[in-house]
């Protein structure tokens, strides 16, 4: 197949032109995003690769349609931007990668935890200017404590492992308990005891209709004053007005997203020299108590790899009409 990747990010080039030469694939790289504008560059290709932030509703399926697109090809698990719907009455097949390094993720959200309880990221700034003051990074133990999973898949029952070995009470939401969750302690709860007895919440559950601001003001007025949140999911996940409705409060002890439901212009792009129009996020940055990191939950060497590698086996599937257990 020749692909064209859209979004296409340097970390991953080389990962990527690696797995799609291996199986015979011709590739291409193309920075844009995927829109209605950018859908006419897919002109001669077999298929397309895209990632979280690109747009592929009715519209741009109907361009890709008729351009003579034959695969979508995503480079992550969520598809919460693709119209299934359209995709299918196009006779366009989508697939995904559903399991990358669960790892990754879950690390990155117990990173974001340690550093936002530890005030790592104030000591850090604080010693480069030769401060050595301990004042405000009084933290918390984690050992102990009670920690709300919501959503107990591959990712969120790493961070249950990872988060009982640190002697946490840990308690879960899922539609669908998991077995191997509650062999290593987990505690089923439903939403309402999750949100009243944590002290640290984390977020590991899709974006979907009914889970779109879970995390609103109603949800938080009913958690534990000084709670942390953690969200390495989906962006639309957290009621961004809400939130900062709650670090003003201080019903909110502690925020620290790797996504953000505005997130599609902004991320993965060096802004550095303009000046930033989203006032939300603007007003995120300025709490202490906040600690926001560009999507990056997902970036490790050992992910990469396997998102290439599937990406490539997926499309080879679908040329030989092969069964693509990653179809949606």
């Amino acid at each position: 197949m020749r692909v064209l990747v859209f979004s296409a990010r340097k970390d991953e080039r080389a990962f990527l032109r690696q797995a799609m030469v291996k199986l015979g694939h011709e590739i291409a790289f193309e920075e844009a995003h995927l829109s209605g504008r950018t859908a006419a560059l897919a002109e001669g290709y077999d298929a397309i690769s895209v990632f979280v932030n690109d747009c592929v509703d009715a519209e741009v399926i109907a361009s890709l349609d008729s351009l003579g697109v034959k695969a979508i090809a995503l480079r992550c698990a969520g598809y919460n931007n693709v119209d299934l719907d359209a995709a299918a009455n196009a006779g366009i097949p989508v697939v995904r990668v559903p399991a990358y390094s669960p790892y990754a993720v879950a690390e990155h959200a117990v990173a974001l935890l340690m550093a936002l309880n530890r005030h790592i990221h104030k000591a850090y700034n604080r010693v480069r200017e030769g401060n050595f003051s301990l004042d405000g990074l009084v933290g918390r133990d984690i050992h102990g404590k009670t920690v709300g999973v919501i959503g107990t898949g591959t990712i969120g029952r790493v961070f249950c492992q990872i988060l009982r070995g640190f002697g946490a009470r840990v308690i879960a939401y899922d539609l669908y308990p998991c077995e191997e969750a509650l062999e290593m302690g987990v505690e089923y709860v439903d939403l309402a005891k999750l949100y009243a007895e944590s002290d640290i919440i984390s977020l590991h559950c899709p974006l979907t209709p009914q889970t779109h601001h879970l995390v609103g003001a109603e949800a938080l007025a009913s958690m534990k004053q000084g709670v942390i949140i953690i969200n390495t999911s989906r962006g639309g996940l957290v009621d961004t007005q809400a939130v900062i409705g709650g670090l003003k409060s201080l019903q909110v002890g502690g925020l620290a997203l790797d996504v953000y439901e505005e997130e599609a212009d902004l991320f993965f792009e060096d802004l550095s020299g303009e000046v930033i129009a989203d006032d939300e996020l603007m007003r995120l940055t300025t709490f202490p108590n906040v600690i926001i990191t560009g999507h990056q939950a997902f970036l490790t060497q050992e992910a990469l790899i396997n998102i290439a590698e599937t990406t490539a086996q997926n499309l080879s599937d679908l040329e030989s009409n092969a069964s693509c257990s990653n179809q949606l």
